[in-house]
């Protein structure tokens, strides 16, 4: 089968073009030995064609895991042909990518993406002259619009059978004489060119599989020495500013700009949503219409009727109305309609708020949006210890916290990697969701109260800054922060089916889980709430003597000085270990108990009998918006540390933190709202002035945390 490999930097246009061309005849997975996502796909107008989407990367030069996975399939698998999917609006910096790949040999086209931009500048881009000076053919296209998708196809299937690779990035003689000295000790014909170049630049990966003898190592030193002294330059920079000046030399008189400096449409808004002082009040107005939308306007009255007609009326009365003319016994109406029906309905209920959440979520990410909010955050993040690229799990972790972990991948500092690992799970995703909802739901006393909501997303983000305060004051993680560099697309309305795709992907796997581990999970939970054991063994018993009653008692004490030390609260919260959605579906089961009337109690109300009151109410939602994730999230979490040491020791901060903030909630609150006072309180303040102090701390010298870690042997 002929492979294309479509390459090229990051926000491009790469993802768009793959699925314009694959639709849905694509698979998902990992790359092997890395938790890089990895994306195939078959040409929709031809299935023998494979179309692999390779990460999008700046360069060939292995910094990054994305690089080497790009550079490695390159070289190892060697693609029929390359479709370099390249950035009209940065045309100069994207050809970089360009001459690398060029070196290979493999055939080349090169799909000049975002034309749309450069009409609406008022640029021009003579493609025919540009195609003919790289010596690849250069096809239009605009990908956000479907066009020249097909074209871009059709050129590199022509490509791979009859375009021979005539690009060549022509160096200055001096570099040209070195390049052939180096190729002469290279014995293998493939990638005899490019082998030399980064044997030049001291690609690791390329020295160690060449066995170069002492001598052949040092003529290689000496080469390099020579140009080091001629350029006044070490030679990966050298070759660096050769590439640039090939770019600036085709590029001229092929790409016209408009005369004088004029700001695009996407520089003025960033003036304003990256502005140092607007852009974190912009992007909380922004989140709280979010949620807004989500919760209140558009996802409560879905939800209402999702769980007062659907699930109440139509399939538990449904259900119940059937089984009693059908004489079913007791033990099976109970849990298909308390149980199965009851603890499904609970999670599934909040569905509409989710699928209105993903959309407006996705409408950002593909947007450019979210792009700023990284580097936004980036400002306040390097503070922590952290870097712009922990915002990006943290933004993944929003729609789960399995692919927020596997995000952290990139990061290249260890420090920074653990400690994203540890803290972000902490926020909101679409398992906490319903949670959030129900919650805020039973305050409000009426439906699911969006700004109850919208605080608490915003108080996840504030608990992780505080988390990760207090860590980046520990030996564990002192030291600087690596620099981050990403590149701000242009804004640009989403592609319908972009959006579409990415909120489906996310619902499907909420539902898949609920069809799964939810299902299971709610069956296990209604056995325990229905059965205990009696002098007469196990038998049907009143969910107060039941086995989940027992087993919420014996933990319910280390609640209760958060505000919920009874046993269904407790019980419910251990459940969210299998599955977060499950503490919706436990407390759905656990409402489903008809009252003396026979009717079964409202949802909302329902619940909020659980609590004393509203801070207890709310010191559970921190609880369990900060603790340890679900048990899949916490086995990806042991595989990324590959340290059980760090994943135990990131397992036991998670629990204590969240148990010590839904703490100071819940005194402080109560001291505040209600003057209660005693021994918990100040044990609350205690520990609240502990932070206070660590995050004001000043950072540790690093030189004395490596030591520190070192004699510790992480």
């Amino acid at each position: 089968m002929m492979k294309i490999a479509l390459a090229g930097n990051p926000n491009s246009g790469k993802t768009t073009l793959f699925n314009a061309l694959t639709g849905s005849n694509q698979y998902v997975g990992n790359w092997p030995g890395v938790t890089v996502e990895k994306k195939e796909g078959k040409l929709k107008e031809n299935p023998k064609v494979i179309v692999q989407d390779l990460p999008g990367v700046y360069s060939l030069s292995p910094y990054s895991p994305e690089e080497r996975i790009a550079r490695n399939y390159l070289i190892q698998e060697h693609p029929d042909v390359i479709l370099n999917i390249v950035d009209a609006s940065n045309l100069e910096r994207n050809l970089y990518l360009s001459t690398q790949l060029a070196e290979l040999g493999i055939p080349m086209v090169i799909a000049l993406n975002m034309m749309d931009v450069i009409e609406n500048r008022n640029e021009t881009i003579d493609v025919d002259a540009l195609s003919n000076n790289l010596g690849i053919p250069v096809i239009e296209m605009s990908a956000s619009k479907n066009k020249g998708t097909k074209e871009a196809a059709a050129a590199a299937l022509k490509a791979a059978l009859h375009q021979p690779v005539n690009c060549r990035v022509q160096f200055d003689p001096a570099i040209e004489e070195a390049i052939k000295k180096i190729e002469s000790m290279i014995i293998e014909p493939v990638f005899k060119r490019w082998k030399a170049i980064r044997l030049l630049e001291n690609d690791e990966y390329i020295l160690e599989r060449q066995n170069l003898s002492s001598e052949q190592l040092n003529h290689l030193e000496k080469v390099q020495k020579e140009l080091e002294q001629k350029f006044d330059d070490e030679p990966e920079g050298i070759i660096a500013d050769q590439r640039y000046s090939f770019i600036e030399k085709n590029l001229q008189n092929v790409y016209k700009k408009k005369k004088g400096f004029h700001l695009t449409i996407s520089d003025k808004i960033d003036r304003i949503v990256t502005n140092r002082f607007l852009a974190i009040p912009i992007f909380m107005a922004v989140m709280a219409v979010v949620y807004y939308l989500s919760l209140n306007l558009v996802g409560t009255p879905a939800t209402d009727f999702v769980n007062d007609v659907i699930v109440g009326e139509w399939l538990q009365g449904g259900m119940t109305s059937f089984f009693e003319s059908v004489h079913a016994s007791e033990p099976v109406i109970s849990l298909v309609v308390d149980g199965i029906i009851g603890g499904l309905g609970a999670p599934f209920g909040f569905l509409p708020q989710m699928v209105m959440m993903f959309l407006c979520l996705s409408f950002l990410e593909d947007c450019g949006y979210m792009s700023r909010i990284a580097f936004i955050m980036d400002r306040i993040f390097r503070k922590l210890g952290l870097s712009g690229k922990s915002f990006i799990s943290f933004m993944i972790s929003t729609g789960c916290g399995i692919p927020g972990i596997m995000a952290a991948r990139t990061i290249e500092n260890e420090k920074e990697r653990r400690m994203t690992m540890i803290v972000t799970t902490s926020m909101p995703c679409s398992a906490k969701l319903p949670i959030i909802a129900m919650i805020a739901g039973a305050i409000s006393g009426v439906s699911a109260s969006w700004q109850i909501a919208w605080a608490t997303y915003m108080f996840g983000i504030v608990a992780i800054i505080i988390s990760a305060l207090v860590l980046r004051h520990t030996r564990w993680f002192a030291g600087e922060t690596a620099p981050f560099i990403m590149e701000l697309p242009s804004y640009h309305w989403p592609k319908v089916m972009n959006v579409l795709r990415q909120t489906w992907e996310r619902c499907l796997h909420f539902i898949k889980k609920a069809g799964t581990i939810l299902f299971a999970c709610c069956v296990v939970t209604w056995f325990l709430s229905t059965y205990g054991i009696t002098s007469q063994g196990l038998q049907m018993v009143d969910i107060q003597d039941s086995l989940l009653a027992k087993i919420g008692s014996s933990i319910a004490f280390l609640f209760a000085p958060l505000g919920w030390g009874n046993w269904q609260a407790a019980a419910a919260s251990l459940s969210g270990f299998v599955a977060k959605e499950q503490i919706v579906s436990t407390m759905g089961v656990l409402v489903n108990v008809a009252d003396d009337t026979g009717e079964v109690p409202e949802l909302w109300s329902a619940i909020m009998v659980m609590f004393p009151n509203f801070l207890a109410a709310f010191s559970f939602l921190v609880f369990n918006l900060l603790d340890a994730p679900c048990l899949a999230a916490v086995s990806t979490l042991f595989k990324e540390m590959n340290s059980s040491k760090w994943s135990w020791m990131a397992l036991g901060w998670q629990m204590f933190f969240a148990w010590s903030m839904a703490l100071i909630v819940y005194q402080l609150g109560s001291l505040l709202f209600y003057g209660t006072f005693g021994i918990w309180t100040m044990i609350a303040v205690v520990i609240l002035i502990i932070y206070i102090a660590r995050m004001v701390k000043p950072y540790t010298d690093r030189k004395t945390a490596s030591k520190n870690l070192v004699e510790a042997g992480a």
